[in-house]
């Protein structure tokens, strides 16, 4: 007789020993510093001197007991899903007739990404906004990321993770939602909307994944394009170019040799720093450092995470397991869910609308003037109000 799956949710509470952050501390006092060509600035890499300042900060400064106790207030646990843990926060809003919502992160992303959107969403009122447009929030942590911890097998790409949180849905009793995110996250929530379009109410994205312009576009495509979206276009092929050029290379050894990657990672905190900050200041609206987009202790505290929980390999798996999918290099398999994308202009992928709907029911389309990759984190006053008005639309009936 074949055992029954279990469906059991557990309680969850962050609770990192000491024993843990000593030897972080530790491991921090001991970092062996490499040279550097005077005056490189960040073309190399991050610059070392702003590195050192950044882990002695982290090591003398940040306070990790306090991002701990601001995790746990909110409500946490744990289930097994398809064979994997999947950690999530679950904050039910105050208005019992609020609109149920999975927002889901990506690398090198995290659930802390969400903290100055959790309070707004769930409870606008006490926000000075519309009650009727509240949100009982699913904060997942993607299998392999953080608190959900490593996976135990091979094939946990977007697809997978997107069926298993559909069932995550289920088993929290919500029928009828909706789903939001951007980068990995994008490609899940817009995946859950592809393969539950009986559940799924709309997809809110920030990222739209495969709708920039992979080639060069021809005067022929150009002219049949609006001004402002042949001006988009251009510039979509010039990111990409750049991005081919000069910010591939992290993408590819994650797609390739993720293990051999997450030695150096699980072993030196500052490996695992640099490789996270250094995102944190090519993908976001940022100048000098990637203070001036994203508070330094909130970027901490997503490296942090992914320290404690040994978390740099498996979450890079993620990588290799979509570049090796049989899906690999076909496109997008189409979705009749509404769609809307909030387009933000430091965004790495420019997306395109006549690409995008190709595949794509997009029924809004938002650009913003300022912002970048991690939006919930950098432009949270942007961003809600646009996931708002999206979801508003649905229930009235004026998205189409």
């Amino acid at each position: 007789m074949t055992t029954p799956p279990d469906e059991s949710i557990r309680p969850f509470r962050v609770a990192i020993p000491d024993s843990a952050l000593d030897d972080l501390h530790e491991r921090l006092d001991r970092t062996r510093w490499p040279d550097e060509l005077p005056g490189a600035g960040w073309d190399y890499g991050v610059p070392r001197d702003y590195l050192r300042e950044l882990a002695r900060y982290w090591r003398h400064a940040y306070d990790w007991r306090a991002a701990e106790a601001r995790l746990n207030q909110w409500p946490q646990f744990t289930t097994t899903i398809d064979g994997a843990h999947v950690h999530f926060a679950h904050i039910r809003s105050p208005e019992p007739d609020a609109t149920p919502l999975i927002v889901t992160h990506g690398w090198p992303g995290s659930i802390v990404e969400f903290e100055r959107i959790a309070g707004p969403l769930t409870d606008p009122r006490a926000h000075g906004a519309d009650p009727s447009d509240a949100f009982h929030l699913v904060l997942p942590s993607i299998p392999g990321f953080g608190f959900s911890g490593p996976t135990p097998e091979r094939g946990w790409e977007y697809r997978r993770v997107a069926a298993a949180f559909a069932e995550l849905m289920r088993r929290l009793g919500y029928d009828r939602y909706g789903a939001q995110g951007g980068d990995y996250g994008a490609a899940v929530s817009r995946e859950l909307g592809r393969i539950r379009p009986d559940r799924v109410i709309g997809v809110h994205l920030n990222l739209i994944p495969d709708a920039g312009a992979t080639t060069e576009p021809t005067e022929r495509e150009l002219a049949a394009l609006s001004p402002a979206e042949r001006e988009r276009t251009r510039a979509s092929w010039e990111r990409m170019r750049a991005w081919s050029r000069d910010q591939q290379g992290y993408a590819d050894i994650q797609s390739t040799r993720p293990q051999t990657l997450a030695y150096a990672l699980t072993d030196s905190p500052v490996g695992q720093l640099v490789w996270i900050a250094e995102k944190f200041k090519e993908w976001t609206d940022s100048s000098d450092q990637p203070e001036d987009a994203v508070d330094r202790d909130r970027l901490l505290t997503n490296v942090t995470l992914y320290w404690l929980t040994g978390t740099a390999g498996s979450s890079a798996r993620m990588y290799y397991e979509r570049r090796h999918a049989a899906y690999w290099g076909q496109p997008p398999a189409p979705s009749k869910t509404p769609t809307a994308f909030a387009a933000f202009p430091r965004e790495n992928f420019i997306a395109l609308r006549h690409i995008a709907e190709r595949t794509d029911r997009i029924v809004r389309w938002t650009e913003f003037d300022r912002g970048g990759h991690f939006a919930a984190m950098e432009e949270p006053d942007l961003l809600v109000p646009d996931i708002r008005s999206f979801f508003r639309e649905l229930r009235d009936g004026s998205a189409s």
